[in-house]
């Protein structure tokens, strides 16, 4: 059952429509503002891939560039796009805790007197 996505020229807002068929005619209806003059969108589509081809992406070295070891929020966003293409979900209030423990613990600026070389 596909499902077709509209923007109200009114209002502006997004509207899905839900279809039985795909050969079905659909006629849109804002259902923010009750409008049925809507543009069709083209909506996004998911790509099935192997494991192989998603530890492939990860391992990546270009896709590794922007992150900043010594900033909680770079490595919370790397996590989360690791996860995302593992089919896990690192979001919510226990990822985002964990997150800012991270950032007051250490981070740029702080005077604990650790070096990489310490490690």
């Amino acid at each position: 059952m596909p499902i077709y996505e509209y923007q109200c020229t009114k209002c502006n807002r997004r509207t899905s429509v839900l279809t039985t068929r795909i050969s079905e005619r659909v006629r849109a209806v804002c259902e923010h503002c009750g409008s049925k003059k809507m543009t069709r969108l083209l909506s996004r589509f998911a790509m099935p891939r192997s494991e192989e081809q998603r530890l492939d992406a990860l391992s990546d070295p270009s896709k590794l560039g922007d992150i900043d070891e010594r900033d909680p929020g770079s490595i919370a966003r790397a996590m989360k796009k690791m996860g995302q293409e593992m089919g896990e979900d690192f979001s919510g209030d226990d990822f985002d805790e964990a997150v800012e423990e991270m950032g007051s613990d250490s981070g740029p600026g702080d005077d604990t007197g650790d070096t990489e070389d310490d490690f």
